[in-house]
This record gives C-alpha cells, structure tokens and sequence, in this order.
C-alpha cells in the first residue's frame, strides 16, 4: 500500500484502483465529471466497474462520499444521480445518507419567462461498507433552549405508555449536530485558498472536502479522491492529518494538484 499513499497517481481511475489492495481505503471523498456539465478532457468513465472496485479497495465500516448532480437536455433532468446512488445500492453499498450541497448562486440563474426554478444543489450519497465505523458528527446548530430541561417535573415515556418522574435528562446542549443540507459560498475567493485551483473547471469548495474527512474519518486514516482534480479533497486530508491517495487522469492536473499540495 505504501507506494500509493500520499501520491497523485495520473492514471485511468478504474485501473489504478484495480492495484489498490482490497480492504485498504477508509473514506473515498469525490465528484465524478458527470453528464457533459464541465469538459473534462473528453474524459468518461464506466461507473459500474468504479463502483465495484471502490467496495473493493474500501474497508468494512469505511465510507464513499459521492458528489453528483444532473444535467438537463430536452426538457428532462438526466436521473444519473439517481442510477447511480442505486448503483452503489447494488453492488453491496449501504445509502448511509442523501445529503444536499447547496451553494449560494447559480451560473445559470432562472428567468421569470422560465420553466423551471434555479437550480442550486447537488447530491452527497454517503454510502457504507456495512455498519459505519466512524462518525465524528460536526455539532454547530446553536440550540434556542441552551441550558434548559423541561418545565415543571422532568418526566420520560415508559414502553406502556405510562409517564415516569426521572432527574437523569441533561439540559439541552449549547450546539447540536448540523443538518444534512450543507450551505458553501462557490465562485473564485471561496472555493479555494490557492489560486491555482481555479484552473480547474469545476473545484468544490475545500471546506466542503474537510467537512467530511473530519466527520467520516480519524487521524491518520487513508483518504481517496478517484477524480481529483486539482487535489482538493487531498489538500484537505494533509492538512487534517490524514494520508492521501488521488487519482487523476490528465496529467495537467495532476501536476497542478502537486504544486498545491507542496505548500501544505
């Protein structure tokens, strides 16, 4: 495994995850190039061989984070997001989660003479290798009632039905755990702190990436990227403390992606 951590490896996804030993991934964080949104070097992929191979390489209770949305062509979304998520579903993955990036504008803002709304989100699946192992859930949802317990007696709900006095509820947290719908500013200034970054057609914000390697996964774990891009998801790992491992076919970009990750 060794000659593959901490590596940006310009190859074909599905080939180098197929030298991946099996059971050595612990969280996969990454958005394929899906339905001619962005050019991407005339770059496709077979995504039912990537699925397979990543619940090869992903260890029991490991974690797949998957970022995708859809185009729309003739008057219809695609649906590749959901043929996807099912996909996963299908080759042994548990949907763990369907959470939402939702970003604060649009290229492509709707007009009043349109037919649709502004379209704003993509899908996080997170999906699981069996029972996940690890979740470090981000508490940062301030609480209106910080401090307090009930009024009056403090009372919890029998099997039968029946309420019985107890003194053991603690006061209700100063934060809780975030929602699902995750909110991220997008555009130059915002998506990344490298400016170098930009030179990639379509980067997710960084503090998207950290987010979920600090909740999917612990110091010192093997972070994947199998479409890395300008090394975004990678970047993030190091600075949290987490080996890397990214994939990328253009060989542009994995020489951006290296330059950047050098600073860290």
């Amino acid at each position: 495994m060794e000659p593959f951590i901490n590596r940006i490896i310009n190859e074909d996804a599905a080939n180098a995850l197929s030298k991946l030993p099996p059971n050595s991934v612990d969280l996969t964080v990454t958005s394929p190039p899906y339905d001619d949104i962005r050019e991407y070097k005339g770059y496709n992929f077979d995504c039912l061989t990537i699925v397979k191979e990543l619940f090869r390489v992903t260890k029991a209770g490991g974690v797949v984070v998957w970022i995708v949305g859809d185009s729309t062509t003739n008057g219809s979304e695609s649906g590749t997001s959901f043929r996807q998520a099912l996909m996963f579903m299908e080759n042994g993955f548990k949907l763990h989660d369907t959470m939402i990036y939702e970003k604060n504008t649009s290229s492509f803002p709707s007009k009043r003479t349109g037919t649709r709304y502004t379209q704003i989100f993509e899908y996080m699946f997170v999906f699981c290798k069996g029972k996940i192992s690890t979740t470090n859930l981000i508490c940062d949802k301030p609480n209106k009632w910080a401090g307090h317990t009930n009024w009056g007696k403090n009372t919890t709900r029998l099997r039968n039905g029946d309420l019985q006095e107890t003194s053991d509820i603690k006061p209700v947290p100063d934060f809780s755990p975030r929602n699902n719908i995750w909110h991220y500013n997008v555009g130059k200034g915002f998506n990344s702190s490298d400016k170098e970054s930009h030179e990639h057609p379509a980067i997710f914000p960084e503090k998207l990436a950290e987010d979920h390697i600090l909740t999917w996964s612990n110091e010192g774990d093997i972070v994947l990227d199998l479409f890395s891009g300008s090394g975004t998801t990678c970047k993030m790992a190091k600075k949290n403390n987490r080996r890397y491992i990214g994939i990328e076919i253009s060989e542009e970009y994995c020489k951006l992606s290296e330059g950047i990750i050098a600073k860290y």
